[in-house]
Formats: structure tokens, sequence, C-alpha cells
């Protein structure tokens, strides 16, 4: 079927197509009366605009952008993203934008990305997510003059404003919980080593195990997979002194240990105490419920999305804190043996 034009419209409702132009983008030149005639008409025919010529008048895209640097398969098993577009989704549909997503394997396409999409008038802003110190990304997208908005720690943003969560308080409550039931040996499987936030709960967990007088934890770096903190808590928990409880970076990572758990004769909780970063379904189905840290991860996209809208409308701007993830504490976490 062929798209309606602008020249449809204005056989339809007898004037010219200068006219409809005039009324489709509110310019001055017809009557109020005729512009909501061709305004009704033009949607009654379905027609939208052409995004290559509204690129050359230099109206909005009426879209935002996020790029994402990891497998694709990332989406399918990490609910942390799928609840964090939701949130942006819920915010954006309210004010008919949409969501440019796309996935990359490395710096390079990401950048391509951003400066293809900024050329092409594609989006009006973007997200930009898995900051890390010193992030090349953050001079770029500022020398490109793109609205962003960064995804992860004020430090690592420059001029940019961010949307965070105190990881770092996340993890001293966790510590503070796990040595108040008594443990002492606390080890974490993490996130890549390269990202701004592994590095904040990485110091924190330093941190806070210094402060009660534990030995330096053991932090392993993982690339998020179940295979991988598989891998992980096996090397951990097969060493001469193994430790009692385990914090691990995502669900996915701490569900894959309860099988290795069980491969070596543990029970959980009583040989060793599981925590997940992240609340999901996911924690909450397997035997036993694992302990997590929850946050509303909607509400944290959603916070997002409005910070880029203001930032998008010239509104003033700044760093937005949302709440941290908090310790709940379930079936995974008890007393070490005695």
């Amino acid at each position: 079927m062929k798209r309606p034009t602008i020249a449809d419209i204005a056989l339809r409702a007898g004037v010219s197509k200068v006219a409809v132009s005039y009324a489709l983008n509110d310019q001055p030149g017809v009557s109020d009366t005729t512009r909501a005639a061709i305004k009704a008409i033009a949607e009654e025919l379905g027609w939208r605009p052409n995004s290559a010529a509204r690129a050359l008048t230099g109206a909005r895209a009426q879209a935002v952008g996020l790029v994402v640097r990891r497998p694709a398969s990332t989406l399918g098993t990490e609910p942390f993203f799928m609840e964090f577009i939701s949130g942006i989704e819920h915010v954006l549909s309210d004010r008919a934008y949409a969501l440019m997503l796309q996935m990359v394997d490395s710096e390079a396409r990401e950048m391509e990305t951003y400066r293809r999409w900024w050329g092409e008038r594609r989006v009006d802003g973007v997200f930009l997510v898995d900051l890390r110190d010193g992030d090349p990304r953050v001079p770029a997208i500022e020398a490109l003059g793109l609205p962003a908005v960064v995804i992860g720690p004020p430090h690592t943003a420059g001029s940019l404003p961010a949307v965070w969560s105190d990881d770092a308080e996340s993890v001293r409550e966790t510590v503070r919980y796990l040595t108040a039931i008594g443990h002492r040996r606390i080890a974490r499987v993490a996130g890549p080593a390269g990202l701004a936030h592994t590095a904040v709960r990485d110091a924190a967990l330093r941190e806070g195990c210094a402060e009660a007088g534990l030995a330096e934890p053991e932090i392993l770096h993982t690339d998020y997979t179940g295979d991988e903190g598989a891998r992980a808590a096996r090397r951990l928990l097969i060493a001469a002194q193994r430790p009692t409880a385990m914090i691990f970076d995502n669900d996915i990572m701490a569900v894959a240990a309860l099988s290795v758990a069980q491969e070596l004769g543990l029970v959980i909780p009583r040989d060793l105490s599981v925590v997940a970063w992240d609340e999901s379904p996911l924690t909450q189905v397997v035997r036993p419920p694992l302990s997590a840290l929850a946050r509303d991860i909607p509400a944290y996209g959603a916070g997002a999305a409005r910070t880029l809208l203001a930032l998008l409308a010239n509104e003033p701007v700044g760093n937005v804190q949302e709440e941290y993830a908090r310790f709940v504490p379930r079936g995974s976490t008890a007393a070490p043996p005695a």
C-alpha cells in the first residue's frame, strides 16, 4: 500500500501543498480552521513525517537511543536491562517518544552508532550505560554536541548529567548484615573489572571488611554469565579457606552458584550464604530463595528518561541520585558453621 503524501492531503483538503506544509509544521500562513482540517485529514490517512525531510528542516526526531555493548543474549538472561528499559518506555510513551536500541560488540561500533544517529537526526539524545573510569565516550559525545544522560557514578560523567544510585552503601549494608550474623570470610563474584560501578563495589567491599576487622576479601571478575559465575564460585569453594558468604553481581551467577554448591555437597545456607545483586523473579523462585539487593529498577529507568527529556526541553538538569539497592534477607543467608 502506498504511503500517504502531502500531495494526497492537499488533494483531499482542496488546498495547496504549501498550505499543508504550513499546517503540519505549525507555521503561520493558514487559518486555525484550515490547520485543524488538514491535521484531521492527515490523521485519517495515516500520514507520518518523513524522517529524512524532518532532518533537513531541523525538526525533532521524537526518539532517543540506547546502545548496549554486550552480547545480545544479555537482554534475554539478565533482568536488569529489560526492567530498566520498561521504565524508560513508560515515560517515553506518554510523550510520544520512541526508543532506539542497538547491541554492539566494540567501543568503535558504539561511537559509530552515536555519530550516525546524530548525523542523520535519528535521535534527539541518548542514554550512556556501562561507564568506565576515564571513559573516552564521554568527551566524544560532548564534542558531538549530542544530548546525553549517563547511567552511572557522577565522577565518570564529565559535563553530562548522571542518574545513579549509591552502590557503595548497598555493599556496606550487606557486609554489616553478614558480619552481624557471624561471617568472617566474605567473597564477591563481580562483573567486568573495567566498569566504574564494579570498581565502586570492589572498593566498598574491601573497606567494609577492613572496618569489621576481616581479612582482605577475595574478588573474582566475570562477564556476568551463568557459566562464568559457576566457574568463579567453584574456584572459591574448593580453596583451602573457602568463604562462608558470597555476594554475586547478578542473579544469574548467584543461581549458578547454587548448583555448584550442590555439586560439592554443600548445603545452603548451612554451609554457605549466598547474596544476589538486583532482586528478580528468579531470586524468589529458586530454593532456597535468595537474599538479594533490591531496588525499583523500572523507577530507575523512568528517572533516567525524565532526566533526558528535561535536558531536551532545555530545562536545568543536574545529577539525579536514585534510591540505593537495599539488602533483603531470605533463605540463602544464615549464621556460618560454628
